[in-house]
């Protein structure tokens, strides 16, 4: 029996959304005790919070939108569609002094 073959439970379905779940939530509660601390900087506190947000999109993603369990056709569209959000953004980097010649920035 291969792995998409095998029956689900559904006890074990909810248990593991519920502790995702709660893993969330923990991850949130975290941000926004990082947001608080007083011996770090701002750079250091935007940091961390990013770093958890990172692991909290993993999780909601990958196992409450069910992410890890699908084809290669999705992974391969999101594939591109990170390559051309940090090409986007990098772009837009590059840009923000850009003036068309004439012009004044205020």
């Amino acid at each position: 029996m291969s792995e998409s073959e095998k029956p689900v439970s559904l006890k074990d379905t909810i248990r593991l959304c519920a502790l995702v779940f709660a893993a969330v939530v923990c991850a949130t509660g975290l941000m926004i005790y990082t947001s608080f601390l007083p011996h770090y900087g701002w750079t250091a506190k935007v940091s961390i919070i990013l770093a958890i947000a990172t692991v909290n999109a993993f999780l909601v993603a990958g196992y409450l939108m069910h992410l890890l369990s699908e084809k290669k056709l999705v992974y391969t569209v999101l594939g591109f569609t990170v390559f051309f959000v940090i090409g986007l953004a990098g772009l837009t980097i590059c840009a923000t002094n850009g003036f068309p010649p004439g012009t004044v920035s205020h």
